[in-house]
C-alpha cells in the first residue's frame, strides 16, 4: 500500500507540473496583440489550469497521508476537469478551423474578409456596443503608429509582412485603389464602391480603418493565430495529462487490492 501511495504521489506531482503550462497559457492569450482587446478564451484557461492545480495538489495530499475518500474526490474531479479542457480543445480547434487570409496583386500583406471565419468569431465582434469598446482597446495601441515609423516609400510598404490587424485597420483596403502618402494616410479613391470599407476609411489618425470589416476580420485573424498557439500547447498537455491520469487510476486500483488482500491476510490468521 506505501509503494502504490508513493506511485499515486508522484503521479499527482506530475499533474501539478502539468497545471503550469495551461495557466501559463492563458496569462501568455492576456497579453496577445488580440487577446487583449477581446477577452473570452484567457479566463476559462486559467481557471480550468487553477482547478486542475488544486485538485492535483489534494490528491498528492490524499497520497501522502493515506487518506483514501481524498484520493477519490482526485479521481472523480480530475475526470471531470479532463474532460472540460478536451472540450474547450475541441472546442477552439473547431473555431479556428476557417480563416485564412487572400492573396493581392503585387502585395507582401495578405487582405482578411469577416465571411472567411467561423459563425462563432464572427459574433465576438459584429454588434456595434462589443465593436465599440474593441475599436476603443485598438485604437489606444501603437500597432499603426509604428508603421509609419518603419515604412517611407510605397514599395516597401506593399513589400512588408503586417500584421492581420494592420493589414485589416491601418490602411484602406487594396481593392479600394486608394494613393499611399505614408501607412497611414492615403488619398484620390478610384473605385469608393467596391467595398463599403472604401467609404469607412479615414484619414483621421484616430479613426483610419477601424470602423470597417476588414479590422474585424484583421482582428479575427489575429485572434485564431493565438488561439492556435495556446491550443497547441493545450493538446499536448491533455494527451499527458489524460495518461498521468490512467495511470493514477490503475495505481490507486492495485493500492485497494493490496489493502484488501492485507486485511483478508489478517483475518485469516
Amino acid at each position: 500500500m506505501a509503494m502504490s501511495n508513493n506511485v499515486i504521489g508522484c503521479i499527482n506531482f506530475v499533474a501539478v507540473i502539468l497545471s503550469i503550462p495551461i495557466i501559463g497559457a492563458g496569462i501568455w492569450l492576456l497579453n496577445g496583440e488580440a487577446d487583449s482587446c477581446v477577452q473570452f478564451l484567457q479566463w476559462p484557461v486559467i481557471i480550468l489550469g487553477v482547478l486542475i492545480l488544486v485538485v492535483a495538489l489534494a490528491g498528492f495530499i490524499g497520497a501522502f497521508f493515506r487518506v483514501s475518500w481524498l484520493l477519490i474526490v482526485y479521481l472523480v474531479a480530475m475526470l471531470v476537469l479532463v474532460i472540460l479542457l478536451v472540450s474547450l480543445v475541441a472546442f477552439v480547434y473547431m473555431v479556428t478551423l476557417r480563416g485564412h487570409g487572400n492573396i493581392e496583386p503585387n502585395r507582401a500583406y495578405l487582405e482578411y474578409r469577416m465571411d472567411d471565419f467561423s459563425g462563432y468569431l464572427r459574433r465576438r465582434v459584429r454588434s456595434s456596443f462589443k465593436w465599440d469598446r474593441i475599436r476603443s482597446c485598438l485604437s489606444q495601441t501603437n500597432m499603426c503608429a509604428e508603421l509609419n515609423q518603419g515604412y517611407r516609400m510605397a514599395q516597401d510598404f506593399f513589400n512588408a509582412r503586417l500584421t492581420p490587424m494592420q493589414s485589416g485597420c491601418c490602411k484602406p483596403p487594396t481593392q479600394c485603389a486608394y494613393t499611399f502618402v505614408n501607412p497611414t494616410y492615403w488619398i484620390s479613391p478610384i473605385n469608393t464602391a467596391a467595398d463599403m470599407d472604401c467609404l469607412q476609411w479615414s484619414n483621421d489618425q484616430t479613426q483610419l480603418c477601424y470602423n470597417c470589416d476588414s479590422c474585424k476580420a484583421g482582428l479575427l485573424a489575429n485572434l485564431r493565430k493565438e488561439w492556435r498557439r495556446a491550443n497547441v500547447i493545450l493538446i499536448i498537455t491533455v494527451i499527458v495529462l489524460i495518461i498521468v491520469y490512467l495511470v493514477g487510476c490503475c495505481a490507486f486500483r492495485n493500492a485497494k487490492t493490496e489493502d484488501l488482500f492485507r486485511k483478508y491476510k489478517q483475518g485469516y490468521t
